[in-house]
């Protein structure tokens, strides 16, 4: 598969897609089995590299005691401290099929003080920009965070904060394109 280019900006990724067919024979089949986005397909040139990618991603967005609407905030969050339009687009379209109406969605966006947030999704959303731009949350933040969600959804919480945020490093880096359809075909995230 050549490089594709985006619809939307003609923008093109840093280096060409991988052809399938040139793939190692265990990575072409991982890679028959996923959701057939870009993101998937630049990792490839990667080899193992991709499994261990996906075992995480799929783990934190279908194994974790973490809230899924509060994942979808602070994966959406990072993506857009980031400046990440393709993993803001793909966590958008995950947020709606959780059912995350269009005035949430947009709250992401604006910060922890839009009144369109619940006080618990305001302080994913802190949280979120502490880690992202601090490294370290402040102890007040942590431990008022540590109190409303407990200890292992906190975890999950920083893990998927910074699995995302090495995302959205990986996708600006490579300039991964936004599939053709703007589809996530195949990938379907429940509550």
């Amino acid at each position: 598969m050549a490089t594709k280019k985006s619809e939307e900006t003609g923008a093109m990724a840093r280096i060409p897609y991988p052809e399938p067919d040139n793939l190692e024979k265990e990575v072409r089949a991982q890679l028959e089995g996923l959701a057939p986005l870009n993101i998937f397909l630049m990792l490839a040139h990667g080899g193992g590299l991709l499994r261990s990618f996906v075992d995480l991603g799929t783990y934190l967005l279908f194994k974790t005691r973490l809230d899924p609407v509060l994942r979808e905030i602070a994966i959406i969050r990072v993506g857009v401290l980031s400046a990440s339009k393709y993993e803001v687009f793909q966590h958008e379209r995950i947020g709606r099929q959780l059912g995350m109406k269009s005035d949430l969605l947009n709250a992401i966006h604006d910060g922890p003080e839009s009144p369109c947030l619940t006080p618990l999704q305001g302080l994913v959303i802190r949280y979120t920009d502490e880690v992202v731009r601090n490294v370290r949350a402040s102890d007040g933040l942590f431990h008022l965070l540590k109190d409303q969600l407990s200890i292992r959804p906190l975890q999950e919480l920083t893990v998927t904060i910074g699995y995302y945020m090495m995302v959205c490093r990986f996708l600006e880096n490579f300039e991964v394109d936004l599939e053709e359809d703007g589809q996530t075909e195949g990938l379907k995230v429940r509550r």
